[in-house]
């Protein structure tokens, strides 16, 4: 099984790693394309480009000016423990078994608007790039145009036929993957509360529950679709009124 999540827009660099084991990210040689396009923006730029603060976008400038190569344990930190958003509490790769710690390895890959595509233990450097943002990179309009292809090839090469694939990234980061051309079906996810007389998919929660998921995957060696439905994490529950065969609900 191979399982795709959205990166965090915060991050942890301070709390001491749980494991010594790292990779590096395939993918660097085109970060490093798209790095020197970012290290041309000024802080104004960015704060436009993207929506956020001056005070923020004068720290991604910083981050972006000081990138440093190559990716060491001292300079750069796993992603999987470098992310600190809502899927990452529901994941908590902190307390993960170091016996499960391949297994997270082999079954998750993170989308990432800087890095492409992610393997929990690559290293990465601060930063702040969202894959929704509209920054022109040579011939591409945008980073999804960058990325597309890059990140499709990516995940078709360790793809075996058959395998099942499994979405728990957000919209705006799984639309970087050209299922066109994906070699495999992908089963989507979602996650839905009780509210006000009917089932709502609410943010915060959804984003917990990709995370509790994930964590479910992997320490239960999930392989089959109806292995998965047998979450029930945070008083879930597979609802098969709202699900299809590329769509499973669970709703509490």
């Amino acid at each position: 099984m191979l399982v795709v999540v959205s990166p965090a827009k915060n991050l942890d660099y301070t709390t001491p790693v749980a494991t010594k084991l790292f990779s590096q990210p395939a993918l660097l040689d085109d970060t490093q394309s798209l790095l020197k396009v970012c290290q041309t923006l000024t802080p104004a730029d960015l704060s436009g480009l993207m929506g956020i603060s001056d005070k923020l976008a004068l720290l991604n400038a910083e981050r972006f000016a000081t990138f440093k190569m190559p990716f060491t344990s001292e300079n750069a930190r796993q992603a999987a423990l470098a992310f600190n958003g809502d899927v990452y509490r529901g994941l908590d790769a902190y307390t993960i078994e170091e016996s499960k710690i391949e297994a997270l390895q082999q079954s998750v890959r993170i989308i990432s608007g800087l890095y492409g595509l992610l393997k929990p233990l690559d290293l990465v450097q601060p930063y702040r790039m969202e894959m929704g943002t509209k920054l022109p990179v040579g011939k591409s309009k945008n980073l999804y145009e960058f990325w597309r292809q890059k990140v499709t090839n990516a995940l078709n090469d360790e793809l075996e036929d058959g395998e099942l694939f499994v979405n728990l990234a957000s919209q705006e980061y799984f639309k970087a993957i050209d299922t066109k051309v994906l070699k495999v079906p992908v089963i989507h996810v979602d996650f839905k509360e009780f509210k006000n007389g009917q089932y709502k998919t609410i943010a915060i929660f959804a984003k917990l529950a990709r995370g509790y998921m994930t964590r479910f995957i992997i320490e239960n060696a999930v392989e089959t679709v109806d292995e998965l439905k047998t979450f029930t994490t945070d008083g879930y529950a597979y609802d098969s009124n709202l699900s299809n065969d590329t769509k499973l609900v669970f709703t509490r």
